[in-house]
């Protein structure tokens, strides 16, 4: 593991040199750490690659109150049962490590106490070092990168110590000599982790699913009105943005939360909770298919007979006198 490894991330006993941190920009009290290089000498590690490392978050002692990487940047923050409700961890999460996920440019602040974790590890990787590999062509589809710090991945035990083996082996690859295989072993090291790490967040999802109903109920309520005002004449639909806004989420994590719990993306969504609504308004017997077509904003009474007919496979003239 990690802590038993004697060539981890070695860390410096002596502050690094003043000259080192010249080169950082420091704006509103955030220190921007440019490079991979950088990075290292900031927080007093040694440089075996230029494009990544995994450095050891012992203890960091920045006087900025946030830092940002411009490259992306994989934190494992060890030990959090101590720090509190750390990154939006609630009493339903595990709490034995967290994982917070950033993009290049992306500002972070542990607390207001700490700009990073006192214990942990940092995973540095330049997008350069995924040039020309398979990860290039797919980082996107993690969309976990795209979280709020508060949507951060709790892990159990049993995860942490997965997770602490591949850091372990992206550093063990690290300490090699680079060579041509170098790029492809440490892409390929980077994607296995990011794919553990999206099993996990389903299983957070999982375990999280009371709160996820509330949230799912809470937006059934708001689309429902959204319909009912006829909001979607003309095929206007709301922003994703907007819906995660009003549940107090990221649209990465909202989208991501949607098609877990229901299959459907956001248009989808919508459009069965119209049909639904149709449905009901139909076996009222008080509304006519054309009334029900206008107020719930379908273009024409011919595209609500062919929608809803290929939905319930009965046209809606028929539906109402069941």
């Amino acid at each position: 593991m990690l802590a038993g490894n004697s060539y981890l991330c070695r860390r410096k006993t002596i502050s690094p040199p003043a000259g080192n941190r010249a080169d950082m920009k420091k704006k509103e009290n955030v220190l921007d750490i440019k490079t991979v290089c950088e990075c290292n000498r900031c927080l007093g590690s040694k440089t075996w690659h230029p494009q990544a490392a995994v450095i050891n978050l012992e203890n960091p002692g920045l006087e900025q109150q946030a830092v940002k990487f411009d490259f992306y940047a994989i934190l494992l923050i060890e030990d959090s049962a101590g720090c509190g409700d750390c990154c939006g961890r609630r009493y339903y999460d595990f709490a034995y490590a967290t994982m917070v996920f950033l993009t290049p440019g992306e500002a972070f602040r542990m607390s207001k106490e700490n700009t990073l974790p006192p214990r942990g590890l940092l995973l540095a990787f330049d997008p350069m070092l995924l040039l020309s590999t398979a990860l290039c062509r797919h980082i996107d589809q993690y969309t976990f990168f795209h979280y709020r710090q508060e949507e951060a991945l709790h892990l159990s035990q049993r995860e942490t110590e997965r997770v602490r083996h591949y850091f372990d082996d992206i550093d063990e690859e690290l300490h090699h000599a680079i060579d041509g295989h170098s790029r492809t072993l440490l892409s390929r090291l980077i994607e296995l982790l990011l794919d553990y790490c999206a099993r996990y967040y389903e299983r957070q999802f999982i375990t999280r699913e009371d709160k996820n109903k509330r949230l799912l109920a809470q937006l059934g309520r708001w689309a429902d009105d959204y319909i009912g005002a006829g909001r979607m004449a003309g095929g206007r639909m709301p922003a994703a943005a907007d819906c995660a806004g009003l549940l107090g989420l990221s649209e990465a994590y909202f989208g991501d939360l949607l098609r877990f719990e229901t299959g459907q993306n956001l248009a989808e969504y919508f459009q069965l909770r119209r049909l639904e609504m149709a449905k009901r308004l139909l076996q009222t017997g008080t509304h006519t298919p054309a009334q029900v077509a206008r107020q719930l904003g379908f273009n024409s009474i011919a595209r609500f007979n062919l929608v809803f007919q290929k939905y319930t496979g009965q046209a809606p003239s028929e539906y109402n006198l069941n």
